[in-house]
């Protein structure tokens, strides 16, 4: 007869290891066939690396505002999508093209908030659609804290700058939008309530030379603070740039600028 008797907490505490342990070895289950049923209604998706191209770090320095480089490889592209695939709101930046604009970059920051892949999905004029993808190690960005304070970020909310920048390509401008907006999550903290900031964030941008359409975007919660867009662009000839920016809030922020040396 064993002289040896297990206390209550000690099986319960075995219990708990042993399913961790075969909670650890199930494995992860891809978003992405989700993500192309909801985002893209489970049309075809080409890997092709000749059409669309996508420049992220592999290791984030800071989760909250991670770079993206979205370069439209093929002419005539009318549309590319930014998801990362593990985010809450995966879909980030759904961008569209006005028709001889010329687009052959898009910078934005964006929210990181596990280990995941980055794709972009090209859709080409005749509608097929080709996707790049990158792995970036980033974790907490949807999370983290906002840079600056709640009242701040009111006084300032939508005021917008203008910036132009020399192209390598002399056929081409490049210029870039920035817009003052907290962006909030609905996942950030109010660190002296220590209730949930409401979501609120910018879900769409119109740029325009003149009347034409450079780009418009669909975005959510994965836009980092304080949206910004450098883009590169073919000039109409127009002599200003026009912005119209909306949140999820129904607030509209409107901005025009001379565009330097224009024709």
């Amino acid at each position: 007869m064993s002289h040896w008797t297990t206390s209550p907490i000690a099986i319960v505490a075995a219990l708990c290891l042993s399913a961790g342990a075969a909670l650890a070895q199930e494995p992860k289950i891809d978003p992405w066939p989700g993500l192309v049923t909801d985002i893209f209604h489970d049309r075809a998706i080409a890997a092709h690396e000749g059409v669309v191209a996508l420049d992220a770090p592999k290791r984030a320095e800071d989760a909250a505002i991670v770079p993206m480089t979205i370069s439209l490889l093929e002419p005539g592209l009318r549309a590319a999508t930014l998801v990362i695939d593990e985010n809450p709101m995966p879909m980030a930046a759904a961008f569209s093209f006005g028709e001889g604009a010329g687009v052959t970059k898009i910078e934005t920051r964006v929210r990181v908030n596990s280990y995941t892949n980055v794709h972009v999905v090209g859709q080409t004029s005749d509608g097929a659609l080709h996707s790049v993808v990158k792995f970036v190690k980033a974790s907490g960005g949807c999370s983290a804290p906002a840079i600056k304070d709640q009242d701040e970020a009111s006084a300032n909310l939508g005021k917008m700058k203008y910036r132009e920048f020399a192209s390598e390509n002399p056929a081409l401008r490049e210029a870039q939008i920035m817009i003052r907006h907290p962006n909030s999550s609905g996942l950030q903290m109010d660190p002296i309530t220590r209730a949930y900031i409401p979501a609120h964030y910018v879900d769409k941008v119109e740029v325009r030379q003149g009347e034409a359409l450079i780009f418009s975007m669909e975005g959510g919660i994965s836009l980092s603070e304080d949206p910004s867009f450098r883009f590169a662009y073919k000039p109409n000839g127009a002599k200003v740039m026009r912005v119209e920016a909306r949140d999820n809030q129904g607030n509209v922020f409107k901005g025009e600028w001379p565009i330097g040396g224009a024709s």
